[in-house]
């Protein structure tokens, strides 16, 4: 008897599928990259999958863009500005053993650079975006030991520092793979284990620097929207990430993420050229209103800056729901009668339903005393004539893709975004020196402190002016079992995993 006893214990210690089952979180997310190169992590499952894998030079914090040491533990600007030098923490190792040293953060970042370079990615969608084209402002990158990095640029960029922490910079080693591939090794808290169509299975990597991770196993599987509910129903799933609002909300998680929907109002034209009059559509408009356009999508946005972006103002609501004193400021602006202005939008099906959003401003400026008129066009042609400014309101989007202020409202409120044509960002045309003035500064100075008090001018002028009226902010979501602890998410949508924690019975199984 005890021999079987004996046998029966040793199996269950020995079986995978014990471990596996208590230690295995499968997550459900809308597609599998094919070839998981972390310099593509642009959006979608890319980036979320490279946080597990990679590590960069710094990184965001719990729930902002602020940053915090990551495969670099110090870090030391010029005074002009035009260089970055980055002290590397010890004992850190790629996933294959290899010590991580100055020179592969070099190529890491310098394969970027140049189209020539045999590993430049494909795409290449981050780099131009936040660093000013392709090289951009970067002009060398260099290890001046095994432990030091420097970087040099041809203007000075403080942006560099938190747009370093965006997972399409992550620090790689690469070693030949299958068919001539190059394979991506990593130092982050998870190794890839397999990739397969639908499929990427990630092992624990129990000598990770930052403490090894809480689960031994993560297996990212495509779901299908429609399906996602069902498998996490039946256990087939412990964590979904949808595109979208889940249909059901039981179990779910949600933040605030980076992309915002905004009201820019043409101050080309009259009588949007006067600030009363901007000032009174923004008073027309009613968050309540905005909401139920927006339910469960995204939320009202009552600042110039999405919630966990660092430099953030917090202050008086833009849009106050008040009529009466939207009135008030039309007759001090002496707006003509009959004021009747356009608002133009798209007919494109995304996640926000743009007649929805825009019956919900109609319905507000109207008891304000401003008959709107909506005019919908494809995106193709909405977008062109919005570009040349013929348009006097109309709805877009814009996200702080590398989770600094600079890469937001420069382009938003300046007047280098003014220039008419496919290049417009600034659909305001709104310009004004003195915001160009602080944004500029802003993009410049290294220290925080200064940065962050040349922000809060900026969103103040911003709030006075009105050229463009935040409205709301997308939502990121994640539905989870209820076994699954730990699980917090990031503005960014880039969530860690290392510190999920999947809770089972007493005999071992999932609950």
């Amino acid at each position: 008897m005890w021999r079987v006893l004996l046998f029966l214990f040793l199996v269950a210690v020995a079986s995978p599928a014990w471990g596996q089952s208590a230690r295995e979180l499968r997550v459900g997310v809308r597609g599998i990259p094919p070839i998981p190169d972390p310099a593509t992590a642009l959006d979608g499952t890319m980036p979320l999958i490279a946080r597990q894998v990679f590590d960069t030079l710094v990184q965001y914090r719990d729930g902002s863009s602020d940053i915090e040491p990551g495969l670099a533990l110090r870090w030391t600007p010029s005074k002009d500005g035009l260089t970055w030098v980055f002290a590397l923490r010890d004992g850190v190792r790629f996933h294959d053993g290899t010590p991580l040293t100055a020179q592969h953060v070099a190529a890491s970042l310098e394969r970027q650079i140049s189209p020539d370079h045999p590993l430049y990615p494909n795409p290449v969608a981050v780099w131009p975006r936040v660093l000013r084209g392709v090289p951009g402002v970067v002009k060398e990158i260099r290890a001046l030991d095994q432990k030091t990095v420097r970087i040099s640029l041809v203007l000075p960029y403080a942006p560099l520092l938190t747009v370093l922490a965006h997972p399409a910079f992550s620090v790689v080693n690469a070693v030949p793979g299958e068919a001539g591939t190059p394979r991506w090794l990593g130092t982050g808290p998870f190794r890839i284990a397999e990739v397969a169509t639908g499929r990427i299975v990630l092992d624990a990597n129990p000598g990770y620097w930052g403490g090894p991770p809480r689960l031994d196993r993560i297996v990212f599987l495509e779901a299908a929207e429609e399906q996602a509910q069902a498998d996490l129903e039946g256990h087939r799933l412990d964590v979904w990430i949808p595109s979208a609002a889940p249909p059901k909300l039981e179990g779910t998680l949600s933040i605030p993420g980076w992309k915002v929907g905004l009201l820019a109002l043409q101050t080309e034209k009259e009588p949007f050229s006067r600030k009363k009059v901007r000032q009174a559509i923004a008073a027309g408009l009613d968050p309540a209103l905005i909401a139920v356009a927006v339910e469960r999508v995204a939320v009202p946005l009552q600042s110039f800056l999405p919630p966990g972006v660092w430099g953030r103002r917090e202050g008086s609501p833009i849009m106050t729901g008040d009529p009466g004193g939207a009135r008030r400021l039309l007759a001090e602006a002496k707006a003509p009668a009959g004021f009747s202005p356009t608002l133009l939008v798209s007919d494109e099906l995304t996640a926000i339903d743009q007649a929805r959003l825009a019956e919900a401003i109609q319905l507000a400026l109207t008891a304000a005393g401003v008959s709107v008129q909506v005019r919908t066009e494809n995106p193709q042609v909405a977008a062109q004539l919005a570009q040349v400014g013929d348009h006097e309101m109309v709805v877009t989007e814009a996200q702080v893709v590398g989770g600094d202020p600079h890469l937001f409202l420069y382009p938003l409120s300046t007047s280098e975004g003014a220039a008419k044509g496919p290049a417009a960002l600034n659909l305001s045309f709104y310009r004004n020196p003195r915001v160009d003035d602080l944004l500029i500064r802003a993009s410049q100075l290294a220290w925080r402190p200064e940065r962050l008090r040349l922000y809060h001018r900026a969103q103040a002028s911003l709030a006075d002016e009105l050229p463009w009226i935040p409205l709301y902010v997308h939502l990121h979501w994640a539905v989870v079992r209820p076994e699954v602890r730990g699980l917090r998410l990031h503005p960014s949508g880039f969530h860690r995993l290392d510190s999920v924690v999947l809770e089972v019975d007493p005999s071992g199984l999932r609950r």
